[in-house]
């Protein structure tokens, strides 16, 4: 059950922001808070937070630390929700069956 930390750390909406952010590519923390309505100390503290649940990873780039999208992380989420994707269409094509099998036996 990897995916809940990474659920539990998404429900914030600024984590939810900062990933946005590093969709487009490696950003350093200054570069994500000059786009956000938190200081850098905030963000770095949203990228802890992220790196811990493994949906962001850094790395050090001559003076700069670049964060960038996990995506092993995300995979865990996305697996999860695939769950129920799929459940939901196993539901849909059952009830789409059925629904032809009421309507062919109405008609003979």
């Amino acid at each position: 059950m990897a995916y809940q930390n990474g659920m539990r750390a998404l429900a914030d909406p600024t984590r939810q922001a900062v990933l946005e952010q590093l969709r487009r590519g490696p950003r350093a923390v200054g570069e994500i808070a000059a786009e956000l309505p938190v200081s850098r100390p905030a963000v770095s503290q949203h990228l802890r937070v992220l790196k811990e649940a493994g949906l962001v990873r850094d790395e050090q780039v001559g003076t700069r630390r670049l964060y960038r999208v996990d995506p092993n992380g995300l995979e865990e989420i996305r697996a999860y929700l695939d769950e129920f994707w799929n459940h939901a269409l196993t539901a849909f094509a059952d009830a789409a069956r059925e629904r032809d099998d009421e309507q062919r036996g109405g008609t003979t």
